[in-house]
């Protein structure tokens, strides 16, 4: 059901994306441009990073919410799927976190 979730916002978002930026804020946002997507993004993780330094869970979780609903508008803005994203954690899956960021590190230095 969680994953499902995901997907079913992603879907709205696409929808409202079309929508009547007076009407829409999915709409409104995408209107303005990914500058202002993004700082609301940053604000959202100001507020989430706040809201994990109090003992109120429902006010993180709450923030946590806010935060997951702007990135997917983010990816949304360039043509991104929360598949994307779950599918870059399932390749990380079972590797060690000092391992991946490692390999992240070597692959930077091959490209660039």
């Amino acid at each position: 059901m969680s994953g499902e979730i995901l997907q079913r916002l992603a879907e709205v978002i696409e929808q409202r994306r079309q929508a009547d930026p007076e009407t829409s804020y999915v709409a409104s946002l995408h209107h303005r441009g990914l500058d202002v997507m993004l700082k609301k993004l940053g604000e959202e993780a100001t507020e989430t990073v706040i809201a994990a330094k109090n003992p109120d869970d429902a006010a993180l979780v709450s923030e946590m919410a806010d935060l997951w609903f702007h990135a997917l508008v983010v990816l949304s803005a360039r043509g991104l799927h929360p598949d994307d994203v779950l599918g870059e954690l399932g390749r990380r899956f079972g590797l060690s976190g000092i391992t991946e960021k490692a390999n992240r590190g070597a692959a930077g230095k091959r490209s660039g």
